[in-house]
């Protein structure tokens, strides 16, 4: 839910696609030489998008486990980590008073380690069962703008570092004399 009111809050501003994960088998390093056609689907979605935010509860103050698998299977092998040089931000709710901020932390420690570029700032979100109306919209002001704000500044960065790398991989131009 809370990922759906965030596309909604982007609006026409992004391209949004959610991406399955809960269909990747346990990543195990013996599939490798034959990875399964899911698994494929799923690191060639992500290594295709500009950036990628990652909505989640929190499991035991960590990342839920089926969001570490996937996480796994896109950092495998190193030289294919469709995390490396990827634009991430984060964010997540659960019924505790600090949303959920232990979990993200170790999150943003898995994603740094595996050279993803995340945008800072903090969005730990308590969860009330009215916090998202039927129709997908956050029902509190304050809360809304603030992950309007959060939204912002992850779009504009990721925009920027894009377009930054774009140009980068453009050849020079050759100017005749």
């Amino acid at each position: 839910m809370l990922a759906e009111a965030l596309v909604r809050l982007a609006g026409d501003r992004v391209d949004a696609h959610f991406i399955q994960i809960d269909d990747l088998p346990i990543y195990n390093a013996d599939l490798e030489t034959e990875r399964p056609a899911n698994v494929h689907r799923f690191t060639n979605e992500i290594a295709d998008s500009d950036a990628v935010l990652v909505a989640m509860p929190e499991h035991n103050r960590s990342l839920p486990a089926v969001l570490k698998n996937a996480i796994d299977w896109g950092s495998k092998p190193m030289t294919d980590n469709v995390w490396k040089g990827k634009v991430t931000a984060i964010t997540g709710t659960s019924p505790g008073a600090i949303g959920t901020a232990v979990g993200q932390q170790h999150l943003r420690q898995i994603l740094g380690i595996l050279g993803a570029l995340v945008v800072g700032g903090e969005a730990y979100i308590s969860y009330r069962p009215d916090l998202i109306d039927e129709a997908g919209a956050i029902t509190n002001q304050g809360t809304r703008s603030f992950l309007q704000q959060y939204l912002d500044t992850f779009l504009v960065i990721a925009m920027k570092l894009n377009e930054a790398d774009r140009t980068q991989r453009k050849p020079p131009r050759s100017r005749a004399a």
